[in-house]
């Protein structure tokens, strides 16, 4: 590993240190807080809308997000390291076979629409569904023994 990345891992600890970095991609749906200074007043405002599309690596790691606002769509391009940043939260998450979703931009309401994506639950939901026929098939034989006498 050379020098430059080695800098890089660092900086990119540094500046994750107090944020939690979700695992998000293009067609999920995200809400940004973002830090807006107005003179001497900070505030935290939401962004919320689709992930269209990530590009870079490391430090220069880009993400952009689309809404539609007032019937008008709305991109905006946010530095993933970016101290602006104050928080992302993934939604929804969407199932897409796309790496960048700008084919988005010509399509309105339902046609826009990314259809969510089915997650199994982790170990613990598999656990279960096997645990659950097993007791069912159990049942059904006493059930129809019972129905013959």
């Amino acid at each position: 590993m050379n020098i430059i990345q080695t800098l890089e891992k660092e900086q990119v600890a540094k500046l994750s240190a107090g944020k939690e970095m979700p695992d998000f991609g293009p067609g999920d749906t995200v809400l940004v807080n973002v830090k807006v200074v107005e003179g001497d007043k900070s505030r935290i405002q939401a962004y919320e809308g689709v992930c269209i599309g990530r590009s870079g690596a490391g430090l220069n790691e880009n993400f952009t997000v689309r809404k539609i606002s007032y019937g008008e769509g709305v991109e905006r391009v946010f530095p993933l390291y970016a101290p602006m940043i104050d928080s992302i939260k993934v939604v929804r998450r969407g199932k897409v076979r796309r790496a960048k979703l700008y084919y988005l931009r010509g399509l309105r309401g339902k046609k826009a629409r990314i259809s969510e994506a089915q997650s199994a639950g982790g170990p613990e939901a598999a656990v279960e569904i096997t645990a659950k026929p097993a007791a069912k098939t159990a049942a059904k034989p006493a059930a129809k023994t019972a129905a013959k006498k």
